[in-house]
């Protein structure tokens, strides 16, 4: 009798584990679907409520939702300003955090680990820490000021955008190439010292080619993390919704347009739809780029198994 009491009472709290768990399952599950049914839903409303012309809104290069067209009698609302200034600083960001992201990884895992996991691991995490209105701060009163002295104009611009959020991604990147690194098993490297490599080939033909999946994966999630950044942006790419002519003149993000305009519109008017228009253009980005590394986890997995 007093087995039966001792095994009920486990089994009862095993299927209680096995019950909640798949009720916070559930409740996510149904939050990530009604947050992306919000956003469709006021987004589409643009199209099919507003009648604004899809294409026109994907195509077009002017920005000014509070003059209509004169021919359609609609806003003009053309996004390819925002996504080609949002593409552009993420890309550039990308550029400027990757060489240094990897090379410091490297440092950590390779050429000296103890050192980089006493001061260098620390840093890092200061660095996820601090808050992004801080970035931006940073980058309105030094990078701005720099490239105002440095190029001339307003000192606003896309490449001062871009250095500002690759100051963001770069803890990103550089902890999860860590990890990947770190990830490689320590036979590879044994293997290619006895076959006579030296150090530095040992680390570029073998380490770095056998973690490149997972590097990949740490360089597309920077990209993310830098695609939706909106308040650091903001302070520093002069948000003017024009076409970008150059790095160095006033540009604008999906992001920065959203924050600006969302809370100086009216809820359910032509003027906000559009704007969770863009949001929902953002979200679709997002969703991209995680199919992305989805992809990249595939084919690392399918090389790993060869």
């Amino acid at each position: 009798m007093s087995k039966k009491s001792s095994v009920i009472p486990k089994r009862n709290l095993e299927w209680f584990g096995i019950i909640l768990s798949g009720i916070c399952v559930l409740i996510i599950i149904a939050l990530v679907f009604a947050l992306i049914f919000m956003v469709a839903n006021q987004g589409l409303a643009t199209f099919f409520v507003d009648g604004v012309n899809f294409i026109d809104f994907i195509t077009g290069t002017v920005w000014n939702p509070t003059v209509k067209n004169e021919a359609t009698g609609l806003p003009i609302t053309g996004a390819v300003p925002m996504i080609a200034g949002s593409f552009a600083v993420t890309f550039l960001s990308t550029l400027i955090a990757t060489p240094l992201a990897i090379g410091a990884a490297v440092f950590v895992v390779e050429i000296s680990p103890r050192i980089g996991k006493k001061y260098f691991q620390p840093a890092i995490e200061l660095l996820v820490g601090i808050p992004s209105v801080v970035y931006g701060l940073i980058g309105l009163m030094v990078i701005v000021k720099f490239m105002r002295g440095a190029v001339g104009g307003t000192g606003y611009g896309i490449l001062s955008g871009s250095i500002v959020l690759a100051l963001m991604i770069l803890p990103t990147i550089t902890s999860l190439s860590i990890d990947a690194l770190a990830a490689v098993p320590n036979s590879y490297r044994q293997g290619a010292l006895a076959l006579g490599s030296t150090r530095w080939q040992m680390i570029s033909k073998v380490v770095l080619r056998a973690a490149l999946p997972a590097l990949m994966t740490s360089v597309i999630l920077g990209m993310t993390r830098a695609f939706g950044e909106a308040l650091a942006v903001q302070m520093v790419i002069g948000n003017a919704p024009v076409m970008p002519n150059s790095f160095f003149t006033p540009a604008s993000t999906l992001t920065s347009v959203l924050t600006m305009g969302m809370g100086n519109s009216i809820f359910g008017t032509l003027e906000n739809n559009v704007l969770w228009s863009l949001a929902l253009l953002l979200m679709f980005m997002s969703l991209i780029f995680i199919a992305i590394i989805h992809l990249i986890g595939k084919v690392g997995s399918l090389e790993h198994t060869r």
